[in-house]
């Protein structure tokens, strides 16, 4: 992903990505980007590149699977005419099977997390626009924790995407389990899901590194 002058970055997920962001459209100021990895990603951009104007985008929607992302592709990304776009989503993919099992419906099992997320990438990267996809995770050590599993297949899922289309994956996982071998999961997100302010700047750090300017 080769940002320039004028570069415009959508990013869409869920909450991690939506953090009570301005609505209908994210962008402006760096509190209209919200209170998560998507503003403190443009003070980065804007801290270590002043010189680069660089247009970010945030088109979170709390609870979104991917799923949902389908649904509104066409007007909260094509039509938003951007140059490149992040995608983070799968954790309530995952998520409702555990919190809500009685309700499968509103879970995305992962044969149908794929295919979708297969077809959102091959359709954007059909209108020329870069794509990153961001990996789900969950704030937990322990690998044989049962939704900790499902996120890590939903992940393999992400990359094996990445590596069939040659664009950038950025494991978050990974980047959660660095942070874990030394901070208590609640430190890092409470819930296990949702992190605070130093799991957010860990994500855009994340990205920062794998963009060029």
């Amino acid at each position: 992903m080769q940002l320039h002058d004028g570069y415009k970055l959508v990013v869409i997920g869920d909450s991690i990505t939506d953090c009570d962001r301005v609505r209908p459209v994210g962008e402006g100021s760096a509190n209209k980007l919200g209170n998560g990895y998507v503003a403190l990603l443009h003070a980065l951009l804007q801290t270590e590149h002043p010189a680069t104007l660089i247009r970010l985008v945030n088109m979170g929607v709390s609870g979104n699977t991917v799923r949902d992302l389908k649904r509104r592709w066409q007007d909260d990304v094509i039509q938003l005419q951007p140059d490149g776009v992040i995608i983070c989503i799968g954790i309530n993919d995952v998520w409702r099977k555990f919190d809500a099992p009685w309700m499968p419906e509103d879970a995305v099992y992962a044969e149908e997390y794929e295919a979708t997320l297969r077809h959102l990438v091959y359709d954007t990267l059909a209108w020329q626009v870069d794509v990153m996809l961001l990996t789900p995770f969950y704030v937990e050590p322990n690998e044989q924790d049962p939704m900790r599993a499902e996120m890590d297949r939903y992940g393999a899922i992400v990359k094996q995407i990445g590596a069939e289309n040659k664009i950038k994956v950025i494991d978050i996982q990974a980047v959660m389990n660095e942070m874990l071998e030394h901070l208590y999961p609640s430190v890092i997100a409470g819930d296990r899901v949702h992190p605070g302010t130093t799991g957010h700047l860990a994500i855009a750090k994340a990205i920062f590194k794998q963009l060029i300017l």
